[in-house]
Order: structure tokens, then sequence, then C-alpha cells
């Protein structure tokens, strides 16, 4: 729909020195780190090309507003008091579905074409920047697939239903769906990440199970199938516990909505699991293994998720910037101004150069690259977390008042920027993740190791910090220190994957300045940037 422009003139003056209306915006043309680290990772270019061109239509920017503004609403019971359990949704979320679906997003690492998970990853990062609720649903469904590997007649049954380019947002049974979604319910309220100490328990009834007890998260509560877990006699078991059977609704209920900090176009909910049936996969007492290969994929999308919304902060202040004048000149050409968002983008560019190259040892079949990645990923799950917010209020104070206005996107995206770091992990579980990884997968190590090593002999900066972290961990660090080690360990991994594939000022700034050198705690609070080659990085 084609609107006229606004008017520019109001009862009392002209409207003047305001940045004009975005428009549409080309996430993938306008976007040169983007396509640098995509192709590195193997990722298809022309699929992100028109991914990007869908996405960053003006009309997905008003659905992606319509969804937030009209959030979803909890419908437990119909006008005779009968039980409905389900989520109404804006049409702008289903249509913002349809988009993500359609194009490949949950299905594309499963098809069998090149660099299938590293084109999910930066499709995350793209529909990141432009509506993020809808992320959680299409996540959880691509991570589902190799979960259900576990059970034949399962995998038969959903993964082409979850591998499918058609959504079908409607409230019936699987038979009856040409695509379906998936969700996962594992947190109650006395474990939290302490899974083990579930209460929910599990009962063998003929070929299946029946369920009893609470989840206190349920992600994407109107998703066709969820993946839980509960005690059965063998132990902690996983358990996939369809909405439908048959004709008749599972006895999942719904207790609320949670009132949530932000992604609000997206439901979380508490659920009561009323004797509800469901399929074990694995072996009783196997829950933790099989569903981790859940969370190990969703991971990834937690790692390019926080450099979606940087970039999208980015994008946004520079773009204010380049139409902003302020004391007589171009606020763009202030030379603190450059400093600071150079700086900001130094730590959006390293999150997606390390995510999108997690995304390409996904996409390696081979025992080293598999261990490599549920480390790898991990370690980028916790570095570019910790930094989004940051970045995120930086950005959101380059457009001064204008940026706390929800008029603008970036009280939205700040208020996203904490999510990916408790969701699926938070900075704790992490790090302890990370430490285990290297206690019980050598080849993970070794794998880093060379990664670490192949970037040396080019950065002096790179050459001291990697040799000062040796000396300074000469074993895995006490759980006291877990934090410190990661960090450090993340920094060099981003810092040599931006050395091997990032122009020569990225990298050299990034290592100049995130690797031990003097600067200051706020961003900008640096020196000797090259700001005009990093933020040509920023497009537009």
């Amino acid at each position: 729909m084609r609107h006229l422009p606004a008017q520019t003139m109001s009862d009392t003056h002209e409207v003047t020195n305001q940045p004009p209306p975005r428009g549409n915006r080309r996430l993938w043309a306008d976007d040169p780190a983007l396509r640098d680290h995509a192709a590195a990772a193997g990722a298809e270019g022309e699929q992100l090309s028109d991914y990007g061109a869908l996405m960053g239509h003006a009309e997905a920017a008003v659905a992606a507003r319509e969804a937030r503004d009209y959030p979803p609403q909890a419908r437990i019971f119909d006008a005779g008091g009968r039980r409905l359990d389900e989520v109404r949704f804006h049409p702008s979320y289903h249509q913002l579905l349809e988009a993500g679906i359609g194009a490949g997003y949950a299905a594309l690492p499963w098809e069998g074409r090149p660099g299938g998970h590293a084109t999910h990853a930066a499709m995350v990062y793209l529909t990141s920047q432009v509506e993020p609720g809808i992320c959680c649903p299409m996540t959880m469904t691509y991570a589902a697939v190799p979960a259900l590997r576990s059970d034949a007649t399962l995998l038969r049954t959903w993964v082409p239903k979850l591998t499918s380019r058609v959504y079908d947002g409607a409230a019936k049974p699987l038979a009856r769906k040409p695509g379906a979604t998936m969700g996962m319910a594992m947190t109650e309220k006395q474990g939290g990440s302490d899974v083990r100490a579930n209460a929910t328990r599990a009962v063998a009834e003929g070929e299946m199970y029946r369920l009893r007890g609470h989840k206190w998260f349920c992600s994407a509560p109107m998703s066709d199938g969820f993946l839980m877990l509960a005690q059965a006699p063998g132990g902690l078991s996983c358990f996939l516990v369809p909405r439908w059977l048959d004709e008749r609704r599972n006895g999942i209920h719904l207790q609320r909505l949670k009132s949530k900090l932000g992604n609000h176009a997206n439901a979380s909910a508490e659920i009561e699991l009323v004797d509800a049936y469901g399929h074990l996969l694995g072996e009783e007492g196997d829950g933790v293994r099989v569903i981790l290969d859940m969370v190990h994929h969703t991971r990834l999308d937690t790692a390019l998720a926080p450099a979606g919304l940087m970039r999208a902060a980015l994008d946004h202040a520079w773009h204010w910037a380049r139409h902003r004048q302020v004391f007589g000149r171009g606020l763009a050409d202030q030379p603190l101004m450059r400093t600071v968002l150079a700086d900001l983008a130094l730590d959006w560019e390293g999150t997606l150069a390390l995510g999108l190259h997690m995304g390409a040892a996904f996409d390696r079949d081979d025992e080293a690259s598999r261990a490599f990645a549920r480390l790898g990923v991990a370690l980028a799950k916790y570095l570019g977390n910790k930094l989004c917010p940051g970045v995120v209020y930086e950005a959101m104070e380059a457009l001064g008042g204008m940026g706390y206005v929800e008029d603008t996107e970036l009280p939205m995206l700040y208020r996203e920027a904490p999510l990916n770091s408790i969701w699926e992990g938070s900075g704790n579980v992490i790090c302890l993740d990370v430490l285990r990884s290297l206690q019980k997968l050598p080849l993970a190590g070794e794998v880093l190791s060379a990664e670490l090593s192949e970037a040396t002999g080019q950065s002096r900066a790179y050459d001291m910090a990697l040799r000062t972290h040796m000396e300074r961990f000469t074993r895995l660090p006490d759980e006291g220190e877990a934090r410190w080690y990661v960090e450090s360990l993340a920094t060099l991994l981003t810092a040599s994957v931006l050395i091997r594939q990032a122009p020569g000022p990225i990298s050299d700034a990034y290592c100049a300045t995130r690797l031990g050198g003097a600067r200051g705690r706020s961003a900008g609070a640096v020196q000797g940037l090259d700001t005009d080659a990093i933020l040509a990085r920023l497009g537009g």
C-alpha cells in the first residue's frame, strides 16, 4: 500500500532537522559485514538477499509494530466454560511467521543443501532486526529436529511437518496441518536451570506416557508439540507432548501468560500437565542428553540474535546521525560521535563474525567440528549477549531524547537486549558448560587451539593477548574464575575470526581495544580508531 508523505508544516513551524522515514531497508545489500562473514561461513547469499529484502520491507516493520502493540491474549475457556487453552495473536504475528517459515528459517538446515546452518543463522540475525518475538517458535522448530532422531516413528511423523515451508497457525491436529511448529517446556518453579530437580511425573500407559505436573515457562505455547522433561520410573526423561490427540485436546492447561519485560509479540506461559499424553524420546533416564540436542541448536540462534539487535540499534543511530545537524554541522561528522559509534560497531561485527563462524561449524559433520561447535557456540552466546545491552543503550543515547521514545525502535531493542543471555542457559550456566566441554570433549579443545593458532603472526596485540591468556590459565580455572576465563577465551576467538575474515582496520582496531590495550570503561573511550573504515561497515 502506498502512502502520501507526512505533512512537513505544523500550525507554528516547519518540521526540519528530523531524519526521513526509513521506508524499505536493504538488510542484506546495505550490510557489507554480513555479506563478508556469510560468504566465509558458506551461507547462501541469494537466499539471504531475498530474505533481507522481505524482512526489510516497510510492510514488515508495520507488521512487527502491530504484533507488539497488540500482544497475545490467553483464551482459556470458551463462553460455555469448556477449556480452550489457546493463545490468540494479532494477524500481523502470523504474517511474519508465515514469511519466516516460508523462507526456510526452520527448514533450510535440514534440506541437504550446503551452508544450511550458516544460512539459517544469518536469517536469525536478519529477523532479530525487525521482530525478535517471532524467532522463538521458529528457532525451537528448527532445533527440535535433531532431538527427534532418537525415535524413528516420531521422526517420520513430525519432521516433514516441522521442515515444511508452509505455516499453519490454526489450532487443529497435526494430521490436518501442512506444517507444524515445536515448543519447549523444561523449567519448573523449584528448579530453574537445575532441570534434574523437575517434579513432573510420567507414568507409562500403553505405548505412551501420562505426564502430571507443572511448567513454570512454556515457550511458544501455541506450538503443535512440545519437548518436555519429566521424572519416569527410570529417571529424568524427555517426551514429545502433542497439543492434540487425534481430534481431542491433550491435557495441557494454560494457567496464565507471563508479563515480560520485552519480547511482547511472543507468548510465554505457565502450564499444568493434567495427565497429558507424551511420547518417550530415547530411553528412560536419558532425558537431559536427548533434549540437549535441541538446546545446542537453539544456542546457535541465541548467539546470532544479539548481533541482530546490535545491528538494528546501530543502524537506527547511524541513520539519525547522518540526517541530523548539531552545533552547525552534521552529527555523523562530529569526531566524538564517530568514535563512539565506531567503537560500538566493533562489538557488533565481532559478535556477527563469531556467530556465523559457528554456523559453519554446525554445517561440518565430522566429530571434531561437532565437538568444536558445542564449545564455540557457548563462547559466542556468552560474549555477544554480555555486550548487547551496552551497545543498544549507547545507540539509544545517540538519538538523545528520541531514543527513549516508543516512536523509535530503540526502546523495543533495549528490552530485548538481555533476553538471549537468559534463555537457553544464563551466563553462569554457559560458563560451567564451557568448562565441562573442555573436560569431556578433548577434540573441542584441540580444534579451539588450532583456531587460535591460525591467526597468530598477524597482530602483535593478538599474539601478546593469547600468550598472556595461556600463561594466566595453565589449567582450567576454578568455577569462581569461570567468567574471566570464558570472556578472555571468547574475545580471543572473536579476534582470531576477524583477523582471518575482516578488513585490516576492523581486526586491528578490535585487537587493539579488546585485548588489553589502554582504554576507558565506556563506549568511545578509545583512541586511534580508523573511524572511516569502521563506520563504512554500517552501510547506508
